[in-house]
């Protein structure tokens, strides 16, 4: 797991935590702005993701091309 996607689902619990109290209190300003961190979050844990996939992408690519090719043409 790399930082974003940390911080993502951090801040989408703290996001559905303050949206709940918001619910329980009747604070729809508290309610709004805890669906919109709750949103954020997954946003940024989403680009974590997509983040982490490229990463190993990006190494198998590398992995890949090290090796050498098993092509019957060659042999």
């Amino acid at each position: 797991m790399n930082k974003n996607q940390v911080k993502g689902h951090t801040n989408e619990a703290k996001g559905k935590v303050k949206e709940t109290a918001g619910k329980v209190t009747g604070d729809k300003g508290m309610e709004y702005q805890g669906k919109a961190e709750k949103h954020a979050g997954k946003a940024e844990a989403k680009y974590g993701d997509i983040k982490s996939d490229l990463r190993k992408n990006k190494e198998e690519t590398r992995k890949a091309r090290d090796e050498p090719l098993n092509d019957p043409i060659d042999k």
